[in-house]
């Protein structure tokens, strides 16, 4: 008797469960610092951050609101991806250069009024040169008009949690005088470079060194140098104005550790550039991702009263833990489970609990699930099943 009102007691305690915010990815909201980096850096802000989880690992005034020059185009590029996705405009899309994206001055390919480039072209142009005409091109294309893409621009930033940032134009271009107005914060630059690669595609021209658009006839060299000299560069976008220095988005993984580091104001281009390798360096020195789901093997739990004799409980999604290295070695798991389930069993339904610990540190916790629904027994089944018993 008193083992099943214990059994009882568990069932009920475990259909109260809630996951865990441990086990789900942390917004842009939920980053954190984890640690000061022992690394000292030219650029006046700056900041470091795990790709995959948003943790930020280091930060130098990160909310320090500051021009940043062409690194806005992360922005840029991210409604452009974003419009390719929802099928708003496609890949085989050809992209004709109006008046006010020819007149565009800075960097550029020298688009003329009319002509027409391939929405592939127009992407490697933006990312490898960071062409203002082309960039322009893209916006009017996705939104009509410089302006109707500005106010996307500023409400995907809102969306983003970048509370920081005010966007005027696609570019990051200051010669006008609203561009006072056009700020961010390394903070927010790392929150939606992060964004910006979710989508694989980017990685495509975040990559290229050298190439050509117009059949050959003109020439791209990326302006992000970490492309060609540090190993693992996956991105991302460089910027400069007198008013705004030296910045830069890069983003490199290793060992299936992406990281972001953010460079703003920067006083030179080669210091710009040696910043963020110092924070890459500490970045991928110290921390590393672990699955907490590794090794776990399910389980089946008893099921009384089922159309199925048992439910196998599963982990519900959740992302991997950065953490670092010293505590990668010492990581141990516990898995509590039900000892028994009477039916129904919902899919989804909380089964138990997997904590991932570091010594007696709890990384994660885990909702360990039922894989799929299983109904109760009706009383005709129920008789049926004695029966059978009985007759055999």
């Amino acid at each position: 008797m008193q083992k099943a009102i214990c059994l009882l007691m568990i069932t009920a305690m475990l259909l109260g469960l809630a996951p865990k915010a441990l086990a789900e990815k942390p917004t842009e909201a939920d980053v954190e610092t984890a640690a000061a980096a022992p690394v000292e850096l030219q650029a006046p802000s700056a900041i470091l951050m795990d790709a995959a989880t948003g943790t930020v690992l280091f930060e130098k005034n990160a909310d320090a609101r500051r021009e940043p020059a062409s690194v806005t185009k992360v922005m840029t590029l991210l409604l452009v991806m974003e419009a390719l996705d929802a099928g708003q405009i496609g890949w085989e899309d050809e992209v004709p250069a109006s008046a006010a994206a020819a007149a565009k001055g800075g960097s550029q390919i020298y688009l003329e009024e009319g002509e027409r480039l391939s929405m592939d072209e127009m992407l490697k142009s933006v990312v490898v040169s960071s062409a203002n005409d082309c960039a322009t091109a893209l916006a009017e294309h996705v939104a009509g008009s410089e302006a109707a893409f500005v106010e996307k621009m500023n409400a995907r930033a809102a969306e983003l949690g970048m509370n920081n940032t005010h966007f005027v134009n696609c570019t990051g271009l200051d010669d006008e005088p609203e561009a006072r107005e056009h700020l961010t914060t390394a903070r927010d630059v790392a929150i939606m470079s992060r964004e910006l690669l979710r989508h694989d595609a980017i990685r495509r021209y975040t990559t290229i060194w050298m190439d050509t658009v117009r059949n050959g006839a003109f020439g791209l060299s990326n302006t992000n140098k970490l492309v060609r000299f540090y190993e693992g560069t996956t991105g991302l976008k460089t910027g400069y104005t007198s008013r705004a220095g030296h910045c830069l988005s890069a983003s490199a993984k290793r060992n299936g550790l992406e990281l972001i580091a953010v460079i703003l104001g920067g006083d030179s281009s080669s210091h710009r550039f040696e910043d963020a390798k110092a924070l890459l360096n500490w970045g991928f020195a110290n921390y590393s991702l672990a699955d907490p789901t590794e090794g776990f093997t399910p389980t089946p739990i008893p099921v009384t009263l089922g159309t199925q004799a048992t439910v196998t409980p599963i982990p519900a999604d959740c992302g991997p833990i950065l953490l670092e290295k010293a505590k990668a070695a010492n990581l141990t798991r516990e898995i509590e489970l039900a000892e028994i389930c009477p039916a129904p069993v919902a899919a989804g339904q909380v089964l138990g609990t997997l904590r991932v610990l570091a010594g007696k540190e709890l990384l994660a916790e885990i909702p360990l699930t039922a894989a799929e629904e299983i109904p109760r027994l009706s009383f005709g089944q129920i008789w049926l099943r004695v029966l059978l018993a009985v007759a055999g």
